[in-house]
């Protein structure tokens, strides 16, 4: 099923100034934007799916990493104690390290 967000940025990417209304699978061109073919559209709609898959790293990531605010504060701690300790030293290293090894970017 092809869905109506589907059809806005597929469009938008291919036109970003374009002027439309999508009804159902249906797109209505408005104020003089020349018309993108179904065909076209239907493209850019597996493009775009297809780099939003190939990101999905990026999404598991996010949520996978501790706030920000810990992360700094790993560092801080790290920097701030015997910079020699080395298991201290690669406390913030291997946190983050352990998301990158877990989804890793393909």
């Amino acid at each position: 099923m092809i869905t109506h967000d589907k059809i806005v940025k597929a469009i938008l990417e291919i036109n970003s100034d374009a002027k439309f209304v999508v009804r159902g699978e249906v797109v209505e061109w408005l104020e003089g934007t020349t018309p993108i073919s179904k065909a076209d559209i239907e493209a850019k709609m597996v493009e775009v799916q297809a780099e939003y898959d190939a990101n999905q790293y990026q999404r598991d990531r996010a949520t996978a990493y501790p706030p920000i605010g810990d992360q700094l504060d790993m560092l801080w701690h790290t920097i701030d104690k015997d910079i020699l300790l080395q298991k201290r030293y690669f406390d913030f290293y291997q946190t983050i390290k352990k998301v990158k090894v877990k989804y890793p970017k393909t």
